[in-house]
């Protein structure tokens, strides 16, 4: 269990700060830039279900829930440790990417064949649901920068990968099934 008496400690002053096992690391190091995004992801999921409602909104408190296992995933370097810790840390399971990808697969079925790329918009929620997408797919760019470099658990890319998919998916089951997304026109304005 996590307690927070107090929430500044001054540990950090100096640009440092204490990652998942203890050790310490710079502040702009990749590591802390991936969690970092995936918190940054965490933050629009919060803004996007003030439109949500019924199952979108259970789906993304899952996904935010999901991405605070995430944050914790990334936060713990050296992956050769797990089996040996004295407290396991937390790993994303592959069982978490698979629930998203049953869910993109559900809401598919509903949804027309898209003839067009989509610009992002329509109702308030698909709107937010669109920026979701977008700093989702930053935050998988940086993790996917951060597994050149070091180990990481293979199934936390995979989540973002498919946590974007599901983001674009619900983005046009909130404009009405897809009929009311905003469709590319290329070329429209020259």
């Amino acid at each position: 269990m996590v307690v927070l008496n107090k929430i500044y400690t001054r540990t950090g002053d100096a640009g440092t700060t204490a990652l998942g096992d203890g050790s310490r690391t710079h502040k702009h190091s990749a590591r802390v830039a991936s969690y970092g995004n995936v918190d940054e992801v965490n933050s629009t999921v919060g803004l996007a279900r003030l439109f949500a409602t019924g199952e979108t909104d259970e789906a993304m408190s899952r996904i935010q829930n999901d991405l605070f296992d995430l944050g914790a995933d990334l936060c713990r370097p050296d992956m050769d440790k797990d089996a040996t810790a004295e407290y396991p840390p937390l790993r994303l399971s592959p069982t978490q990417v698979e629930r998203l990808e049953a869910e993109i697969d559900m809401m598919t079925k509903v949804l027309e064949p898209l003839r067009s790329f989509i610009l992002p918009g329509g109702t308030e929620l698909a709107a937010h649901l669109h920026l979701c997408r977008t700093v989702c797919r930053r935050a998988e760019r940086g993790a996917t920068e951060l597994s050149e470099t070091e180990e990481l658990n293979p199934a936390a890319v995979k989540y973002l990968n498919r946590l974007s998919d599901w983001f674009f998916v619900a983005a046009r089951m909130a404009n009405d099934g897809g009929k009311g997304d905003v469709l590319w026109v290329p070329g429209a304005n020259r």
